[in-house]
């Protein structure tokens, strides 16, 4: 337990710290400028998210050696399977890479992934299996839009599900990472974290939930990011029945749309984090009954919000339109 502590404190420090010397990097080479789509109005610089990726894989490397027993060195090196999909997020965030030299890398580090899993499974539901921690990968990035959102979802998921699975501490290193990247992420912005950063906590998120005992309990873990996750998946099929292009940049998912509403980012993030930290102590206190009963009271509320409150979706999409058009 101290030495969870103490990797926590530690990394936090050390990312914070070492952020304030990436940040002026980043500034001259990696300035996000505000477009039409953007939820922000400065240029920030983004691909911060390689100082907690970076923290956390020299973590996990160097616990490997001292780790036991077998599930733990296996959930130790979960940020070590997760570096593909970071250094291609990195060069995507400079240069702009093929979709599919994204999808061909996110394949291979979803198969490290699901071969590092203890859960039983056929070859036949491999394919599902690529699937879907691709979609964790993809969802995850795509909720990276709002100051604080992505980083502070995930601090509060990662660290639930490294108490439940009795995680080692190069995964408290990460959790400890992300609050430090947090205090320069929070609204105003300083930093955002790129793809570099939302890619690899999609993949070390869902790699964690393949590390459950069963499947059930993995389905308990998974739904641990309903406020985040839930949004995503439940925009994609939203925008198919609306007869728009799925994997066309938008401002359609209920955190935009709040947003454009005029609820300020910290404000957003903060409904997100609460309901995480929700599900969070659901799954510790009552498993996969309280967690499943609790993703589904959240998934009535953002319902809710999505009618009276969010900008209609109607609306968003014609205004997303409009501003497609203009770029075309």
């Amino acid at each position: 337990m101290l030495t969870r502590l103490f990797a926590l404190f530690v990394s936090a420090l050390v990312c914070d710290l070492l952020l304030w010397g990436l940040i002026p990097v980043l500034r001259h080479r990696m300035l996000d400028q505000p477009n039409a789509r953007s939820s922000h109005s400065k240029p920030t610089p983004r691909g911060g998210g390689v100082a907690f990726v970076l923290l956390a894989a020299l973590a996990s490397t160097s616990a490997l050696p001292m780790v036991e027993p077998l599930g733990a060195s296996a959930l130790a090196r979960l940020s070590f399977l997760a570096l593909p999909v970071a250094v291609v997020g990195f060069l995507d965030d400079l240069h702009d890479l093929s979709a599919g030299l994204r999808s061909v890398v996110q394949l291979a580090t979803a198969l490290l992934i699901i071969m590092n899993s203890p859960l039983p499974h056929s070859w036949r539901a491999l394919p599902l299996l690529l699937i879907a921690v691709t979609a964790v990968i993809n969802f995850t990035n795509f909720m990276d839009g709002l100051d604080g959102l992505v980083a502070g979802c995930m601090a509060v998921a990662i660290s639930a599900l490294a108490m439940a699975l009795s995680a080692p501490w190069p995964i408290w290193a990460l959790v400890g990472s992300l609050v430090g990247f947090l205090v320069c992420n929070w609204s105003p912005a300083k930093v955002f974290m790129g793809d570099v950063g939302s890619t690899f906590l999609g993949a070390v998120f869902a790699g964690l939930v393949l590390q459950a005992p069963s499947w059930p309990e993995a389905l308990g873990l998974l739904l641990v990011a309903t406020p985040l996750l839930g949004d995503a998946c439940l925009c994609v099929p939203r925008r198919l029945l609306a007869g728009q292009r799925v994997f066309q940049a938008h401002r359609l998912h209920l955190f935009q749309r709040l947003h454009q509403a005029g609820w300020p980012h910290a404000r957003v993030s903060s409904l997100y984090i609460a309901g995480t930290v929700a599900l969070s102590v659901a799954l510790l206190a009552g498993g996969l009954a309280w967690v499943v009963g609790f993703a589904g009271a959240e998934l009535l509320v953002g319902v809710w919000l999505d009618r009276r409150v969010a900008v209609s979706f109607a609306v968003a999409s014609r205004a997303s339109g409009r501003v497609v058009r203009s770029e075309g």
